[in-house]
């Protein structure tokens, strides 16, 4: 590195960092917008969790090469280099951008040396400025993802380095140098497709530079030989070698890179590039007319955008078009050049030559003019042809200020261009701020782009402002009335306001939108992966509504027939099935998602809910504890495969059970839930302080939570701490003033341990008013009698409560007793007193027999609406009251009974956290 930079003295150094931190330094400042928050903030393949070998698996954004949405971008280097800012500062953006600054000075160096080849020293310090403060970088500089562009121009200009030192003594070829070459382009090419370019400028420097060969010349050999008059010379024959290995080695790196993207080209709309799927004329002139649009943004570049897609730039669609003249001058000055730089000799001419091929050359895979690429016009690209653009200035400013006349304008004119494009950089920067900034500074420049107005919108609606977002998504389809991802937006934010009607009317209009099916046409191929998510959202809508199930059903069935791979509809399809009572068929659309998908901890949750209805709970713990493989942390997988442990009944369970349970307090400190299970647990292991200490964390986080109040209530009066049980049942009854179960345990407290026989006949009578035909409250009323010495009334009272259960045993026992009482005491006329709690013939109030573990309404990990991801929302615990182990058929249908009516509940708040 230190021979490479022997003609580069410290003064250029410092110059050139500091004026690249001069022009940069605000772009510290600016956050993850656009492109990097798909490729930054949702690209799990810069956690380090995520396995290395994941990032030589992915695209630049994360997604599987194999998969048919995958961009087949494939910059695995690229993602390294975000992958250690994660390891420094996670998601914090300024060391992301102070990286990318970084670069920016070191591709700004390299530049400079290899100018020194071709130009003076001057000129070379004067193209490196002009390289350093273009605005037209700031979107490869201060955007984070323009650093694929920053690293490939590195190894880029590295490879083109270190072929110049190819040529020995006599014109031998020396091999390390281009054996480095093929190495550099290699990894330029790992950091962004267009490294590859590289070898045609290191095929152009060697006829034409290092051999010295111009085009007439080559044309005579070639002729000659032809013709038989003469041999090819020994230092064109060594030419050739050196270009047959170049060429060899660049198409074994282009096998390997279609082999990479599976031979598939990616998918792109007619939104994304609309001149790509445009018929011919119009697609030939709308193509080479961008080539003067690029142009003029190099001479130019007054106003930057960050998103040319769409109607920015409107077709060319005739010959007679006033555009096309702006092509034809363009090819006139560039065919000028060209004959100039080939013809002749000079140094001059080799100069124009290799800014021509540094322009040109990079400039190709984003040309359009060979395949199609994903945008009309972006400014990250030009960032190498901007190279070539420098030396073509930085070389005309040389020819001029040579001339006396000029050589204070110049001079004024350099400083001016200079300085007006630093300050440009500086402004531009700012508007990289956020998203919001980004795209408002787009729309000033282009109002024709549906794209920037649901930029803007999407900018708004992360800030929750969904009134304004909807005056921006509504322009979006205006300016493009067939965008059918517009509409959807429009339809996702009139549902977040709550208005369903039109957001089905938006979906509906997206819906008609959709490319028909033709017959023996692959459908795929014709559309954006993300519009079929109309299907999604729309189903996801009208699911809300009871009576239109089967419509949405129909819509999730509509998406799978047109993309067999569509993961979401199948996700989103199970869950639906699951609220159908249709859980056979849930599981099997569960399943067809897996086939997609095995590594989705999301997947494997569900599935195990699935099979917690199917009453599986083996299988549902299995799948619990693959998606606990998947994602250690996952909170509902950790919440619920600990309670089915704990329902299981098995002691062995109990230690993983609690072990869990404890993970998902650590994860949710705040949910009460967690608490009251790690209490019930301790219950079961008879552990009575700690489980005090759980149901007590519980209720101070839930102060109204019903299960937690009861059972510690229950807690306490089986551990003889019956005074302590009062307080904690008057606050459960200060919430829920019809909790039977609560007021037979406070009414037999109050009887037995504060003699309070009148607050437990209240209790009692309450009990009956809400269901006369409670046997456990009738029971205890008549033993409210009993201490009353009313017997006759307990009498009646008895047997009114055998009518109700003529199977409980207890009651005719308690029936006999007080008969035996009766037939005393019209033997012996004497008072009855209280008899002592070890006399036989006491009747005892029938205790609380509370249900401890309902079946659990777990939760289904719902699916968002705008992006196809699966969302966890927050696992709500179900009341499950403490309970002792008999349980008769009808207390049995009386949990199935509640528990269908909390299932509905949890349903009804699960729509209102989705907002649905």
């Amino acid at each position: 590195a230190l021979e490479k930079m022997a003609d580069i003295n410290l003064k250029e150094i410092t110059l050139i960092v500091g004026v690249v931190t001069a022009c940069y330094w605000n772009s510290l400042f600016c956050g993850f917008v656009f492109d990097d928050v798909s490729a930054i903030l949702d690209n799990k393949d810069l956690h380090p969790s995520t396995p290395l070998k994941t990032l030589f698996q992915n695209d630049f954004w994360g997604t599987p090469m194999s998969e048919e949405r995958s961009h087949k971008s494939y910059r695995p280097l690229t993602v390294l280099t975000f992958r250690l800012n994660y390891l420094f500062s996670e998601l914090k953006p300024m060391s992301y951008h102070l990286l990318n600054m970084i670069l920016h000075a070191v591709v700004t160096i390299i530049f400079l040396k290899v100018c020194k080849l071709f130009l003076d020293s001057r000129s070379s310090v004067i193209a490196s400025l002009l390289f350093a403060v273009h605005p037209i970088h700031t979107e490869a500089v201060t955007g984070v993802v323009g650093r694929a562009e920053l690293l490939s121009s590195i190894f880029f200009l590295a490879a083109f380095l270190s072929y110049t030192k190819s040529k020995g003594p006599n014109n031998s070829i020396v091999w390390t140098p281009i054996a480095l070459t093929v190495f550099l382009v290699a990894v330029a090419t790992l950091c962004k497709e267009q490294g590859i370019t590289v070898v045609g400028i290191c095929c152009v420097y060697e006829v034409f530079i290092a051999q010295g060969y111009t085009l007439p010349l080559l044309c005579t050999t070639a002729g000659q030989f032809l013709r038989g008059k003469s041999s090819i010379p020994f230092s064109m024959l060594q030419t050739l070698v050196k270009l047959i290995v170049l060429m060899f080695s660049t198409l074994l790196l282009v096998v390997i890179r279609v082999q990479i993207i599976q031979s598939q080209l990616p998918v792109f709309t007619r939104f994304d590039n609309p001149a790509a799927v445009s018929p011919t004329p119009t697609r030939q002139l709308t193509f080479n007319y961008l080539l003067p649009v690029n142009a003029w943004l190099l001479l130019n570049p007054s106003e930057l955008c960050c998103d040319w897609t769409m109607g920015t730039i409107p077709l060319i669609e005739s010959f007679l078009d006033i555009r096309n003249v702006a092509t034809f001058t363009f090819f006139c000055l560039l065919g000028a050049l060209g004959v100039f730089s080939l013809r002749y000799p000079s140094d001059s001419s080799k100069t124009v030559l290799m800014a021509l091929c540094l322009m040109a050359l990079p400039f190709i895979p984003a040309s359009n003019l060979f395949f199609p690429v994903g945008f009309v016009v972006a400014e990250r690209v030009l960032y190498v042809p901007s190279m070539g653009f420098c030396i073509l200035v930085a070389h005309g400013w040389h020819k001029i200020s040579n001339k006396s006349v000029f050589k204070k304008l110049s001079w004024v004119c350099l400083s001016l261009v200079v300085f007006t494009h630093a300050l440009k950089t500086i402004h531009r920067n700012w508007d990289w701020e956020s998203e919001y900034t980004l795209f408002m500074s787009a729309l000033k420049v282009n109002k024709n782009n549906a794209k920037l107005w649901n930029n803007v919108g999407h900018a708004l609606e992360n800030e929750k402002n969904f009134e304004r977002a909807l005056k921006y998504f509504l322009q979006a389809t205006h300016v493009q009335p067939d965008d059918i991802g517009a509409h959807m937006n429009v339809g996702r934010t009139y549902k977040n306001l709550n208005r369903t009607k039109e957001a089905e009317e938006s979906y509906m209009t997206a819906k008609s939108l959709m490319p028909q099916i033709i017959p023996g046409k692959k459908y795929a191929a014709r559309i954006a992966p993300n519009h079929l998510n109309v299907y999604i959202n729309l189903a996801n809508l009208i699911r809300a509504d009871e009576s239109r199930l089967e419509e949405a059903d129909q819509l999730y069935r509509q998406a799978i027939s047109m993309r067999p791979d569509f993961k979401q509809a199948y996700i989103s399809r199970g869950e639906l099935l699951l609220k159908m009572n249709k859980p056979f068929k849930a599981k099997e659309a569960y399943l067809k998602a897996l086939e997609l998908d095995r590594n989705n901890a999301d997947l494997w949750y569900n599935l195990a809910i699935v099979q917690i209805e199917l009453k599986e709970p083996n299988e549902a713990l299995k799948n619990f504890n693959r998606a606990l493989e998947l994602n250690p942390k996952h909170k509902l997988a950790l919440f619920n495969s600990g309670i089915l442990m704990q329902e299981s009944g098995e002691v062995k369970l109990r230690p993983e059970a609690r072990k869990r349970l404890l993970s998902y307090i650590n994860e949710e400190p705040q949910d009460a839930n967690g608490y009251f299970n790690l209490g019930m647990l301790a219950m079961d292991d008879k552990k009575d302080s700690e489980a005090e200490m759980w149901m007590k964390k519980a209720i101070k986080l839930q102060p109204d939570f019903r299960s937690a109040l009861f059972n510690l209530a229950l807690l306490y009066s089986q551990t003889a701490k019956e005074l302590l049980a009062l307080p904690v049942l008057e606050e459960l009854l200060k919430y829920y003033p019809d909790h039977i179960k609560g007021l037979i345990l406070k009414g037999d407290i109050l009887m037995n341990q504060k003699k309070d026989i009148l607050g437990a006949k209240k209790c009692f009578e309450k009990i009956l008013e809400m269901d006369p035909r409670n046997v456990q409250g009738k029971h205890n009323l008549c033993v409210v009698y009993f201490e009353e010495k009313d017997l006759l009334k307990a009498e009646r009272c008895l047997l009114e409560t055998l009518a109700l259960a003529p199977h409980e045993e207890y009651i005719q026992r308690h029936l006999n007793i007080v008969r035996d009482k009766i037939s005393a005491s019209s033997l012996i006329e004497q008072p009855i007193f209280p008899v002592s709690k070890t006399s036989g013939n006491k009747i005892p109030t029938e205790n609380a027999r509370e249900i401890r573990s309902e079946p659990r309404p777990t939760q289904v990990i719902k699916t968002s609406d705008n992006k196809s991801s699966s969302k966890t929302n927050k696992q709500l615990g179900k009341d499950t009251d403490s309970e002792t182990p008999h349980k008769t058929t009808k207390e049995i249908k009386e949990i199935e009974k509640k528990r269908v009516a909390a299932l509905k509940r949890l349903e009804e708040i699960e729509r209102i956290l989705n907002g649905e």
